[in-house]
């Protein structure tokens, strides 16, 4: 018995020490979590990048492609070149794929802001159903409703919420899992990752959604942090949303930096910090390979370096981090 105990214990210490030693990050997570990125058709041509994004995750989230706008330009006319690009580089490189998004504000064309609420619901259910039999069987999972809750916990006022109401949700998860039974359905949001107004009230729909049968898989917390700014009640918040049954997944994250100021130890600490804060979590995806491409620049001006790696594609400490957080947690 104590030879057996010996030995199980050098195992349990051996395997998480190996796993320190991966050179990706998908090889120091093992089965768990998904490791992924967001990713762009438009820099797939360039070697480094596409080089760099097969070789560390196994998950990846179009940053534009599947959105209304660029899906179906024109109502009825559907165009899924730069999405089916971006597919068929996740499932050659062995790796799955989330779809993003459907009922978002933002990013839709000029033909749906005319439309009647009988309409939209018509136009909604078409997209949704269109969109997701093309790629049925090849994704994931799908983030449905993106963006949909305020600040101060309230459903925000956008096109969707003025035609449905909370029947947004209901609607297009119920046209979701129609479309593709076998796709994992998500919401989507930001600035909800800590205990506050925001997750309260996005706790609450939720809870009224599972009352009434509707379907819901999971919940994607996009984590766009700032340096040094990580929400103290991250991990509780994420295993009360697991305690409803719901997948959890950080699907945006990116932790920006004053460039004036740069402090790339806290930045690593941080990108730990947030690793294991769920170690429940199916995936981990941070959004974009490069600080090269990141849209972080141009959105918020006097920032940058939020990612993994740099404009040359070197690894930051923010890398290493991630990896020995991954790789303790097996």
């Amino acid at each position: 018995m104590l030879l057996f105990s010996i030995l199980a214990l050098a195992t349990a210490t051996v395997v998480p020490n190996q796993k320190r030693q991966a050179t990706t990050l998908k090889a120091a997570a093992g089965a768990s979590p998904y490791v992924g990125a967001a990713i762009a058709n438009s820099h797939l041509s360039e070697s480094a990048y596409a080089t760099t994004a097969a070789r560390d995750f196994n998950i990846f989230t179009p940053e534009n492609e599947m959105k209304w706008d660029a899906t179906e330009p024109q109502q009825g006319v559907f165009n899924f070149a730069a999405a089916d690009n971006i597919v068929n580089f996740a499932l050659n490189n062995g790796a799955k794929v989330r779809g993003h998004t459907f009922v978002w504000a933002n990013q839709l064309p000029s033909w749906v802001s005319g439309l009647s609420a009988s309409q939209l619901d018509a136009a909604l259910k078409n997209h949704i159903t269109q969109v997701m039999t093309h790629y049925k069987g090849k994704i994931y999972a799908w983030d449905v409703v993106n963006e949909h809750i305020g600040e101060n916990g309230a459903i925000k006022d956008t096109i969707w919420s003025r035609a449905f109401g909370i029947d947004l949700f209901t609607k297009s998860l119920t046209y979701a899992r129609a479309a593709d039974p076998a796709a994992k359905l998500y919401i989507n949001d930001y600035n909800i990752e800590g205990q506050n107004a925001k997750s309260d009230g996005l706790y609450n729909v939720v809870k009224q959604l599972q009352a009434k049968g509707v379907p819901l898989d999971g919940i994607g917390f996009q984590s766009h942090f700032i340096n040094g700014q990580i929400p103290s009640t991250l991990k509780a918040n994420l295993a009360r949303f697991s305690a409803l049954g719901l997948q959890v997944a950080i699907t945006e994250l990116d932790i920006r930096q004053q460039t004036s100021a740069r402090n790339d130890a806290l930045q690593a600490t941080n990108y730990r910090d947030v690793v294991n804060a769920c170690p429940q979590c199916v995936s981990i995806t941070v959004w974009g390979v490069t600080d090269k491409y990141s849209w972080i620049p141009s959105t918020f001006s006097g920032y940058g370096a939020a990612l993994l790696y740099d404009e040359n594609y070197n690894k930051k400490q923010a890398w290493t981090a991630t990896r020995d957080a991954l790789a303790a947690q097996g």
